[in-house]
């Protein structure tokens, strides 16, 4: 009986604490979502509309991610696997980290500080990922070469539907 429970206990804990999957699976970006401002490394603000445009005309992944979560970190190596795999598209890195020294400290630690990196400021709740329903990370999303969501939810860089996502925009 107190095995039951404590399995009990567990399903209900993950249950509430888990990712939302999105009801909706949103196929482009409002102008307020594209408008939202993210720090760039070199300190710099720019709107996610800009870091799309730079990756116009290719296949981008947006990586959502914080340092301080457990299975971000545990992730990074399927996602140098994908992109191993897949070498002509594009990555980011959108950070969720509490401060901009923490975010620092983590680009290094994991040795992510040489990809593109943007970090949120003004932290979870802003017009970019309220939009996409960002409720946890990790997250990764595809963009296609027109700047539109090609898939809007996964949770793993291994997700199949990633990759085939990728195949089909080739």
């Amino acid at each position: 009986m107190k095995k039951v429970s404590i399995l009990f206990l567990v399903l209900i804990s993950f249950g509430l604490f888990a990712q939302k999957v999105p009801e909706i699976n949103k196929a482009e970006f409002s102008k307020e979502a594209l408008g939202q401002k993210i720090t760039s490394l070199e300190g710099k603000k720019v709107s996610i509309a800009e870091v799309l445009k730079k990756h116009e005309a290719r296949i981008l992944i947006i990586d959502f991610w914080a340092s301080w979560c457990r299975d971000c970190i545990l992730a990074l190596p399927a996602t140098k696997e994908l992109k191993e795999k897949n070498p002509e598209i594009d990555f980011v890195y959108f950070s969720l980290d509490r401060s901009h020294e923490q975010w620092k400290r983590g680009l290094d630690k994991y040795e992510i500080a040489s990809q593109e990196n943007y970090w949120f400021d003004e932290g979870w709740k802003n017009n970019f990922n309220n939009y996409i329903d960002l409720n946890w990370v990790p997250r990764f999303m595809v963009i296609d070469q027109t700047g539109k969501i090609a898939k809007y939810y996964s949770i793993h860089p291994s997700d199949p539907d990633i990759q085939k996502t990728i195949d089909q925009l080739k």
